[in-house]
């Protein structure tokens, strides 16, 4: 028996708008927190605040490049670089891993509906 079709006109670019949604959510995320990790956690470095603004830019360039597999990889290695960030604050790891568990579930997703 084979498996049923996703029931989607286009599988791919539907794939791509999930993708599209997640990276830009964790953009937004990530530029609306400077403010209030400034004011209330206090310890936010000039530093930090560019690693946040620099991985805010990479991430909406992904965005336009998710035609292309290997920017799927690319967006699951910020969330990586995300991680060893928190030494700069902590609520950057927190980031790393909330976002990290978003990205893996639209991997997770992109899978089963391009595989029908």
């Amino acid at each position: 028996m084979s498996t049923p079709p996703s029931g989607l006109r286009n599988p791919a670019a539907a794939v791509r708008g999930v993708g599209a949604a997640a990276l830009c959510a964790e953009a937004l995320a990530m530029l609306l927190a400077i403010q209030p990790i400034r004011t209330l956690g206090g310890g936010l470095s000039g530093a930090a605040i560019g690693v946040v603004v620099a991985l805010a830019v990479v991430l909406l360039l992904l965005v336009g490049l998710l035609r292309r597999n290997w920017a799927w990889y690319a967006a699951a290695a910020v969330q990586v670089v995300l991680l060893p960030a928190g030494l700069l604050h902590w609520s950057l790891a927190a980031l790393g891993i909330v976002f990290g568990l978003v990205w893996a579930y639209v991997m997770y997703v992109r899978r089963r509906v391009l595989s029908r």
